[in-house]
């Protein structure tokens, strides 16, 4: 899969969990708004990271230096 159709995918995990945590978890306005910005913020750093891994693959740092007996 592609970059944008996994960030899609992110996208749409965060609001559903979003949507999750207001309906199963309405506890009051200040603990609501409280608990979506963790899920927000969680769904941002899975994102980050995966993309991170994902596009350091495209152009390495470190190329691999075959011995001489390989």
């Amino acid at each position: 899969m592609g970059f944008v159709v996994t960030s899609l995918i992110f996208t749409v995990i965060g609001i559903l969990a979003s949507l999750c945590t207001r309906v199963l978890c309405n506890s009051g306005p200040s603990t609501n708004l409280f608990l979506i910005t963790l899920v927000i913020t969680a769904t941002v750093c899975c994102w980050m990271m995966w993309a991170i891994v994902y596009l350091a693959q495209m152009k390495p740092l470190i190329v691999p230096i075959l011995s001489d007996g390989e």
